[in-house]
């Protein structure tokens, strides 16, 4: 018997599995029938209504994103009763909408405003409520506004911070027409549990929620003749900026990039993939450390499993929901911290610059690392070590801004110094990557091979299930790793807080084992962040992912040791793995919160 329903849309056949909604099959057809709620990350919630279709048959509307199909329906997605009905809904959510566009930094990228362009023709049938209702804009936090008058209550953002991050930040409070998304006892999002990971500002389909813009500082720095403004991009900007410029999902676009940042004015373009080999270095070590002290000495007050710390959502994240975990968290800093440690130190030392001279600017693909910037830990070159962080979103709309024909630039290369990385680092954007870039070389450390993967590909590590474990088996090691000889060192990664969650709590109630664990706060690591282009889905994740996999394929250099400039840093500046300076500048501590 056959599982498949067969139903016509706008009298077009259509065979679709069971389950499917009239969503489903209207797309395998290529019928756009318009969402606002609706989210393919998310589960299906039927809020907003402005997909509605009609069933031939029956006397009421029903909305496409939650009605599964049935065997022989015939839906009319265009009919004048669903042409009135989507018109009437957008002019009502327009009516509570605090409708600026031109000034809204959504403007041209909102998702009411283009159903607005399409359904709203002359003047609307509705009062502008916008002047009777007490709206606030919450802009305390220094990674996303949040714009109550902007708001349409889709809830798709309360959907994401509960479903995708197990945070509960956001919720909705009171009913009818006083019902709002709020937060706990409606404080700012700066003084609850929120991560700043910037799902929420993903999501949502107006400027109701939108990253906190440094772009004004930015460009004030770019034209100021005393100032030298050094900037670094994170791994996975270079294969998600495009896409904000009107290339397609997967483009790699490194070169043009180093080159527009160059037209754009910066003093010095650096890359933050080499503080990605530095933290593989700093990091590895302090993992080889501790597994030296539980396994050798048998010291009981070090504690495993160790895990990532370049995550800022995820910090933020377990200081709220398991400190008693903090212990287990690696030391050292991000990339970006490291880097703007680097940047105002060894940097400026060898450029012959005074750092109190110098704006250091980062280019991430998350909101959360402008929270980790203003970290009061994040000032150990004893400036602010990172002055301003940019998304890649923000860095295309600076692009836009200059006039630069982005398409058109020559590959250009980094500047020297801090600018040359390896394939490990490129893949630190991708969940698993940072635990593959780490295990390159902390099995080639132990045992002076390169780790037995067909081509340095760890595969057992990669993909975008939601929690991956491997083991690897550490045999013929080096006369001074001896204790580690047929060792099974378990690892797990995982992507997404509601994953990490799921990790934490196995690791806390016994049911987990492991000495290592790599958690990003986003689905499918950076490339999935909440600064990169909108909109996110698994599809475009996965091309970003098969992106920085080929990027990786192509570097001369595949192992974060063999980098010859982070070799030259410890020679010159650092002199050793986990040494004082080393504990100085690349690494820090974090800070029990409560949970409310």
């Amino acid at each position: 018997m056959s599982d498949k329903i067969n139903l016509k849309i706008d009298n077009i056949a259509v065979s679709i599995h069971g389950g499917a909604t009239i969503l489903e099959a209207a797309k395998k057809i290529n019928v756009r029938i318009p969402t606002l709620c609706h989210h393919e990350d998310l589960c299906v919630a039927g809020n907003c209504r402005v997909c509605v279709v009609e069933q031939v048959g029956s006397d009421r509307l029903i909305p496409a994103c939650a009605m599964p199909v049935a065997e022989g329906m015939e839906i009319q997605t265009n009919s004048m009763k669903v042409r009135n009905a989507r018109k009437q809904i957008v002019e009502l959510l327009v009516s509570e909408h605090r409708a600026d566009c031109t000034r809204c930094y959504k403007n041209g990228k909102c998702e009411l405003q283009e159903l607005s362009s399409e359904y709203i023709v002359g003047e609307g049938g509705f009062i502008d409520l916008i002047a009777y209702k007490g709206f606030t804009i919450d802009n305390f936090s220094p990674s996303i506004i949040k714009d109550d008058s902007k708001c349409i209550r889709c809830q798709r953002c309360v959907r994401t911070c509960d479903q995708l991050q197990s945070i509960g930040a956001l919720t909705v409070a009171h009913k009818g027409e006083h019902m709002k998304v709020s937060s706990f006892f409606d404080k700012p999002m700066f003084e609850v549990v929120c991560t700043n990971c910037g799902q929420c500002v993903n999501r949502c389909p107006t400027g109701a929620l939108t990253e906190k813009t440094y772009l004004d500082e930015v460009w004030s720095a770019l034209n100021s003749d005393t100032k030298h403004t050094v900037v670094q991009t994170a791994p996975a900007v270079r294969i998600a900026l495009g896409e904000a410029l009107g290339m397609p999902p997967g483009e790699i676009v490194t070169g043009k990039m180093v080159s527009a940042l160059r037209r754009l004015g910066f003093s010095s373009v650096l890359d933050t993939d080499f503080t990605a080999d530095l933290t593989i270095i700093e990091e590895g070590n302090e993992l080889l450390q501790r597994l030296k002290k539980v396994v050798k000495e048998k010291d009981d007050s070090v504690k495993l499993p160790m895990t990532t710390s370049c995550s800022p959502g995820w910090v933020k994240f377990i200081e709220h929901a398991f400190p008693e975990y903090l212990p287990n968290v690696s030391t050292a800093k991000s990339p970006q911290q490291m880097f703007g440690a680097l940047a105002k130190t060894f940097y400026a030392k060898k450029m012959k610059i005074d750092p109190q001279d110098m704006v250091s600017i980062s280019i991430m693909p998350c909101t959360a690392k402008k929270y980790e910037a203003d970290r009061p830990e994040m000032r150990s070159s004893g400036f602010k070590d990172v002055d301003y962080v940019l998304t890649t979103r923000e860095l295309a709309l600076m692009i836009k801004q200059a006039g630069i024909d982005f398409a058109s630039l020559p590959d250009d290369e980094y500047d020297s110094l801090m600018g040359e990385s390896s394939g490990a680092a490129v893949i630190f954007g991708a969940t698993g990557g940072v635990m593959e870039a780490a295990l390159r070389t902390a099995y080639e450390v132990v045992t002076g091979r390169e780790v037995p993967f067909e081509g340095l590909n760890i595969t057992p590590v990669r993909g975008m299930e939601n929690i991956r474990e491997t083991s690897i088996k550490i045999e013929n090691v080096l006369p001074e790793w001896d204790f580690l000889e047929g060792v099974e060192l378990k690892t797990c990664v995982a992507h997404g807080l509601t994953n990490a969650k799921h990790v934490m709590e196995a690791v806390r109630d016994g049911k987990a084992e492991y000495h290592f664990i790599e958690i990003m706060a986003c689905p499918g690591g950076c490339l999935g962040g909440g600064g990169q282009p909108i909109p996110t889905s698994p599809a475009i994740r996965q091309k970003r992912s098969e992106a920085i996999y080929r990027e990786d394929e192509l570097k001369p250099i595949r192992k974060s040791h063999e980098n010859p400039e982070v070799v030259h840093l410890y020679e010159e500046f650092l002199k050793e793995p986990l040494g004082k300076v080393s504990h100085k500048l690349l690494h820090t501590h974090y800070t029990e919160r409560n949970r409310y």
